[in-house]
Formats: structure tokens, C-alpha cells, sequence
């Protein structure tokens, strides 16, 4: 049996327990420090450029691809056979109408010049004599000393005659016209190509390739296409005098010369839907060069108190086009525009802005309506973060 200071002893340690269990049990939870109350705070501005929408006089321009085509070019051949004695042109030499380009030797030409011109004089001198008979004949038979027999003959001859010189003229004219093709010339102002033959050679009017190419250079021509849907246009344009072409380079870029519209032409190519138009340049500088690929600027309207922004300003969004207006107080709202033609890096507007708004030309995919915006200048413009490096994970 456990002696009574055993018992004393675990009842004490036992109360002891429980206290110490109560006193956790009924303890306050330890306090802790306050943390900090969030601040919320306004979204910074988001940086981007802007410009101001611009009111003027606008060119409606159509665009199209043509080919330098000159309005004069010929082939030069001989028209006679014989020995090419010279050539008097210098490749790529600019020449003027009748210019001599090339002799033939011009000896047995200038024979049957000769031959044809003896014919006719010794013809003439019968046709003299036929004459001076006729002339004697006529008043013995008006005075019965001559029969009318006689006078009829006179009379033959003299029409004989006179028809076999007007024959020999003819072919006097025929020996001069071959003699003058011996001298080949410049049948109008152009610029000679790559010579094709050497003097020394005989050569044919039936040769194919000819002596040298001739084109003419100023003025020049351009062939160029367009939708079929802007011939409408095309005509108000001819009929109200405000038609007028430029050319640029392949590139798009510079200004090669400045023309009139010459045609519409009379057909449609129905596999393309385009009809080709001409038009005329001076090519003062001989900027356009036959064969040569340019892009055709035709002016066909000129619109008055016209809108334009900035082509980056322009944005596609799920109900159509809009750009994102910058207010007084430099908060964006998106308005809703109807965009026309885009050249120059220039949107035209044609319905949606009035001219006195400030529009986003850059950063706009950081932006809602509602969204603060800081308004760079172009020292900054660097600062402005863009939909193409976002989409990179260069930029949040």
C-alpha cells in the first residue's frame, strides 16, 4: 500500500499540471505588430507620342505600276542593197531628225541617175522635134497642101512623145530615191543604241537586225494599269482639268518626273479587271529610261479642308477603325473614324475628326479609354513602349 506521503505527493504534482494546462487554455492570444494598411495609390501615366490632326488641301491620288514605253522607236535598216561605207554615229550618241547615220556606196546608184537622165533629154529632144513638125504641118493642111492624114500622125507623135518623157521623169525620180537611200538619216530626234553592223559589210533591206536601234527619249512615254473601278474617276478627272501623273523610282520612293494623262484605253483586260492608261513626260533629266519598271502617282481630285493624321495613329479594333483622342487633360478616349486613302505615312479621314484633336501615334496597346497619358516629346520618343517589343517579353 502506498504510503500517505506518496499520495500527497502525485496529488500535489497532478494539480500542478492542471493548472498550468488551464492557464494555456485560457491565455489571451499574444498580440502582434500592426502591419501596415496597403495604400492604394493612382496608376502612373503611361507614356506615349502624340500628334495633332491636320486640316488642308489634299490630293486624292491613285497608284499604279507602268513601264517606261518610248513614243517613237524604229529599227534602222538600209532600203537598197550594197557596201556599208561608213558610219557616221557614235553609240549612244543623241541625234536630231535627218542626221546622216550611215552612207552605202552610192556609185552604181548614182549610174542609173545618170542613165535615166539621158533617157529623158534625148525623149525631150524627140518630143522638141515631134513638136516643131506638128507646127509646120498645121497650115499647109489648113491651106489643102498638106492631107489631114498627115496632120493626124504629127499630132500622135507629139502625145507619143510627151508621154515618153513624162516616163522618163518618172524613172529619173525612181534612180534619184534609190541614190538617196545610199545616205541613211535620222528619221527623228532619239538616241542610238548598240550598233549592229561594221562598215565593210554588205548589207539588205531584208537583214533583221538593221544597222542600229533609234528611240527617242524626249518626250516619253508610260503604260501603266489600274482597277477598272477607277475609270469613273479617271474621267471627271480628264474632263475637269485636274489629271496629272508623277512617276517614282521602283522603290516608291523619289520623285522622277512630273507629266500630263495622254488616254484611258479603249478596253478592259477581263482576266485582271485593269484597264492601261498612257500617259506623256518631258524627261528633261532622261530620269525615265525605256523598259524601266516605275509606280505611277495619279492625281485625280483635290479634296479641300481634308483631315489627315499620322498612318501610326490608325488602329483596328473589334467594331472597326478608331484612334485614341488625348484631351485636355491628358486622358485617351477612343474615337470611332472612317479612314480613306494612306500615302505618305498620312491617313486621310473622312468621317469621325474635325482637325482640332490630338491623337496617339505610338504606345496605344497599353491603352483604354480613361487611361492617363504622358505625351513624350520627340527627344523621349524612345520611352514609349510598343506593341512589337511587348510581344517580344521585352516589355510587361
Amino acid at each position: 500500500m502506498p504510503s500517505r506521503k506518496t499520495l500527497l505527493l502525485a496529488g500535489t504534482v497532478l494539480l500542478i499540471g492542471l493548472g498550468i494546462g488551464g492557464y494555456f487554455l485560457h491565455a489571451p492570444a499574444p498580440s502582434h505588430a500592426a502591419e501596415p494598411k496597403a495604400t492604394s495609390t493612382a496608376a502612373p501615366p503611361v507614356p506615349v507620342t502624340a500628334a495633332h490632326a491636320h486640316k488642308g488641301d489634299v490630293p486624292i491620288v491613285l497608284e499604279g505600276l507602268g513601264t517606261v514605253t518610248p513614243i517613237n522607236t524604229a529599227t534602222i535598216h538600209t532600203q537598197v542593197q550594197g557596201t556599208l561605207d561608213s558610219v557616221d554615229f557614235v553609240e549612244g550618241q543623241d541625234v536630231k531628225r535627218g542626221d546622216v547615220l550611215a552612207k552605202i556606196d552610192p556609185r552604181v546608184f548614182e549610174a542609173q541617175v545618170d542613165q535615166a537622165e539621158a533617157a529623158l533629154a534625148r525623149d525631150q529632144a524627140g518630143l522638141k522635134n515631134s513638136q516643131v513638125n506638128l507646127a509646120r504641118t498645121q497650115p499647109l493642111a489648113a491651106r489643102g497642101f498638106a492631107t489631114q492624114q498627115l496632120l493626124d500622125t504629127q499630132n500622135s507623135q507629139v502625145a507619143q512623145s510627151q508621154g515618153t518623157v513624162a516616163l522618163d521623169k518618172a524613172a529619173l525620180e525612181a534612180a534619184q530615191t534609190q541614190l538617196s537611200y545610199t545616205t541613211i538619216t535620222a528619221p527623228f530626234d532619239g538616241i542610238t543604241g548598240i550598233r549592229h553592223i561594221d562598215p565593210g559589210n554588205i548589207v539588205h533591206p531584208t537583214d533583221t537586225t538593221g544597222l542600229v536601234i533609234l528611240t527617242q527619249l524626249q518626250p516619253i512615254s508610260i503604260i501603266f494599269t489600274l482597277p477598272s473601278t477607277d475609270i469613273p474617276d479617271v474621267q471627271k478627272a480628264i474632263a475637269s482639268g485636274e489629271a496629272s501623273v508623277d512617276a517614282y523610282d521602283a522603290a516608291n520612293t523619289h520623285r522622277l518626273d512630273h507629266g500630263s494623262l495622254m488616254l484611258i484605253d479603249n478596253q478592259v483586260d477581263a482576266s485582271t479587271g485593269t484597264v492601261r492608261l498612257k500617259a506623256s513626260f518631258p524627261n528633261e533629266k532622261k530620269n525615265l529610261w525605256p523598259g524601266s519598271f516605275v509606280n505611277i502617282h495619279l492625281t485625280v481630285a483635290l479634296r479641300h479642308d481634308a483631315v489627315t493624321v499620322p498612318l501610326t495613329a490608325v488602329q483596328q479594333g473589334p467594331s472597326g477603325t478608331f484612334v485614341y483622342v488625348v484631351d485636355a487633360n491628358h486622358v485617351v478616349s477612343a474615337r470611332e473614324i472612317k479612314a480613306g486613302q494612306s500615302r505618305e505615312d498620312k491617313a486621310l479621314i473622312d468621317q469621325g475628326l474635325s482637325g482640332d484633336e490630338t491623337v496617339v501615334t505610338a504606345g496605344q496597346y497599353r491603352l483604354t479609354p480613361g487611361t492617363p497619358v504622358d505625351v513624350v516629346p520627340d527627344n523621349r520618343k524612345d520611352s514609349v513602349q510598343n506593341a512589337t517589343t511587348a510581344s517580344a517579353g521585352m516589355l510587361p
